[in-house]
């Protein structure tokens, strides 16, 4: 009968062991990517703002990366890389390692209807990034000029109607959110209304103040001092509900069931991006914009603070996206 030389348990799993390290060290594999997870962050994190700074885009991305990086104990950077809509600075992030270090300042306009109003843009939204979390809402609001006899929303669409040749309305740009959602607003009521496109909301404002313009689409932020002073009339807001600084404005919604069109910024990460990172960013940001001094400064600045989950963030750009197709579609609207 053969002898069976019988190997103590505990010898079995030495030589179990010691043979996987030595394949790990023979094809290479080390702990390294682990590692790097857990020590996470260890260096400065960059933050892309895809727009000039001193809006209220990169102002607030300002506000939440200095509490962000003191909750992560690394500096975050703003990093402001303009041009071509957005799609500059957000291409750049697409293409940037997945480690967590470089993120971006996502924005409606520049995620989700670009890729409508483009002909081509340098990157795919849902593709090339992982949502991380939404910061917050930046609430538009309709104003008019004191001479516009409509001082409801029923009464302006039907006055756009009843006026020859419509009513004239400005925006911060031809296919930026403010543009989209007054097409929007159209394409459900029917009105009368025509496109006047600015190279921002100053100099619209400026204009409505001033009369030349009847009508401006645009955040509440930059309209709100004027509508304190009496210079403009505000006719609704785009949210779902109304703003506690806006009291007396009606939303879209009461007379068009159904209707939002807030703007919104989030942060993303390129895709691929170790989903313990994401997870941790998305941990700090969430603590961070639901601070009181926080939510307070946004506010200041007519963004209603949110921060929602990495998936709940990506419901939301995937259903924006299908959202504005059909709206782009109606108003004819296209940049080369």
């Amino acid at each position: 009968m053969t002898n069976i030389c019988k190997i103590p348990r505990r010898s079995v799993l030495a030589l179990a062991m010691a043979a996987a390290s030595a394949l790990a060290i023979g094809i290479g594999i080390t702990a390294t990517p682990a590692h790097a997870q857990q020590d996470y962050p260890n260096k400065p994190i960059r933050l892309v703002v895809p727009f000039t700074p001193g809006g209220v885009t990169d102002t607030g991305a300002r506000v939440v990366a200095e509490r962000l990086g003191a909750r992560l104990g690394q500096q975050v950077v703003v990093d402001n890389r303009p041009g071509a809509s957005g799609n500059i600075g957000t291409q750049m992030v697409a293409a940037a390692a997945p480690d967590g270090y470089t993120l971006v300042l996502g924005f409606d306009g520049t995620l989700v209807i670009n890729p409508h109003v483009f002909a081509k843009v340098p990157f795919d939204t849902v593709k090339d990034f992982v949502p991380v979390s939404k910061i917050g809402d930046a609430v538009l609001v309709i104003v008019t000029h004191p001479s516009v006899p409509a001082k409801t929303l029923p009464e302006l669409i039907a006055y756009s109607k009843s006026n020859p040749g419509g009513l004239s309305y400005g925006s911060s740009g031809t296919g930026g959110t403010p543009h989209i959602a007054a097409e929007m607003l159209k394409v459900k009521t029917g009105a009368e209304f025509i496109h006047v496109p600015y190279k921002g909301g100053g100099q619209a404002m400026t204009d409505v103040v001033g009369g030349q313009l009847p009508m401006l689409y645009t955040a509440v932020a930059g309209a709100l001092p004027f509508i304190e002073r009496g210079q403009v009339r505000a006719i609704a807001i785009s949210s779902a509900q109304r703003l506690p600084s806006l009291p007396n404005v009606p939303t879209v919604g009461e007379t068009v069931p159904g209707f939002e069109a807030s703007s919104w910024i989030g942060l993303l990460a390129p895709a691929k991006t170790p989903k313990p990172i994401v997870d941790r960013i998305q941990r700090e940001l969430h603590a961070v914009v639901n601070e009181p001094a926080v939510k307070e400064r946004l506010a200041k600045l007519g963004i209603t603070s949110v921060g929602n989950t990495s998936a709940e963030f990506g419901q939301q750009i995937q259903a924006d996206l299908k959202k504005y197709v059909d709206v782009v579609k109606a108003a004819g609207i296209k940049i080369d």
